[in-house]
């Protein structure tokens, strides 16, 4: 079988396909046959050396297939199911501890960028029915993340408003799941080409943040005094503008370092609002499938932008540096 693997030190130039022997199960475990997987940031910064990952690790955290062989004992699965991974196969249910973390799938452990898998039976979900498997792979951190700040964490109602940014996968997810619900989302682009894509998408209203130095108060006008939820994926660059975009007793959800890492945070104005802010990273699988369940029932699609072949891993990094992509990156693996 063929494996894309990073080599030490990182860049996109040392990504290298190998072969690899299809493995077989144990007691207790399964073999995933990888259809799709989806780029993540995190996976770029796997695949530059940003994050060190051990040589010949197999990037990816997300991934889409079917189960090709399952060992003794199990019992949750059959061969053929459709399933999905987990970014975090540990952290089954419950809340977040350092322990359920530890495994990050295509970090610290192999990842999906690879024809077979040899995983334990709780390291996946279900995939949601009527999605294909590029759908579906393009699901477990972005969809997560973006379930986990507005369901999970936001306990977000009908009629809330909510603000998203950018156009990466959390972002428009968040304004799927968000308008799937009944909320009001506003929307931030700089691309007047991409505010009409959001606004085919649902988007109440979009503000362009180039345009608009001081968005965020341009946000608390149009939302009446401000929006209940904001995922905010920019750090440094954002952050103090989603404070001034959220409502008295809202909710800011910290997923993003797009634009750095630290900030000098305008304390006063979240005394003076009696905000929350959450930092949200993915989540369970508990988290995931009930995701599933609601993205069966309110017939969610992804948006998908290209597709690469596993062998051109690197080209599909590029392109997703470029800025260029709206939706989901995908790579075919079958």
């Amino acid at each position: 079988m063929q494996a894309m693997t990073v080599r030490k030190p990182g860049g996109f130039e040392n990504l290298t396909l190998i072969e690899q022997d299809i493995p077989e199960p144990g007691p207790g475990e399964i073999v995933v046959n990888w259809r799709a997987t989806s780029l993540n940031y995190h996976d770029l910064l796997v695949a530059n050396g940003s994050i060190p990952a051990d040589d010949g690790r197999i990037p990816m955290s997300d991934g889409a297939g079917t189960i090709s062989a399952i060992g003794e004992g199990v019992t949750r699965w059959a061969v053929g199911d459709a399933v999905m991974s987990l970014f975090f196969p540990l952290w089954t249910e419950g809340r977040h501890h350092p322990s359920k973390t530890a495994a990050v799938t295509g970090d610290s452990i192999h990842g999906c960028a690879v024809q077979y898998s040899l995983l334990a039976e709780t390291a996946v979900t279900r995939m949601p029915q009527g999605l294909s498997f590029a759908e579906a792979a393009t699901l477990p951190c972005a969809a997560l993340t973006a379930w986990q700040a507005l369901m999970v964490r936001g306990n977000m109602q009908a009629g809330d408003s909510v603000l998203v940014e950018g156009t990466g996968g959390v972002s428009i997810f968040a304004l799927q799941l968000a308008k799937a619900a009944g909320a009001n989302v506003i929307a931030t682009t700089s691309s007047e080409a991409k505010a009409e894509r959001l606004t085919e998408l649902g988007a109440d209203h979009v503000v362009n943040y180039q345009d608009d130095a001081n968005w965020g108060r341009t946000v608390a006008k149009l939302s009446n005094g401000g929006v209940d939820h904001v995922l905010d994926i920019g750090g440094t660059s954002t952050l103090n503008q989603s404070i001034y975009a959220t409502k008295t007793g809202g909710q800011v959800s910290l997923i993003g370092v797009l634009g750095g890492m630290s900030t000098n945070l305008n304390v006063a104005v979240v005394f003076s609002k009696q905000m929350q802010l959450n930092g949200v990273a993915v989540g369970s699988a508990e988290m995931q499938t009930n995701m599933v369940a609601a993205i069966e029932a309110c017939q969610i699609k992804p948006i998908l932008d290209q597709t690469f072949p596993l062998a051109e891993l690197g080209n599909a990094f590029n392109y997703q540096a470029s800025g260029k992509h709206f939706g989901k990156i995908i790579v075919d693996i079958a």
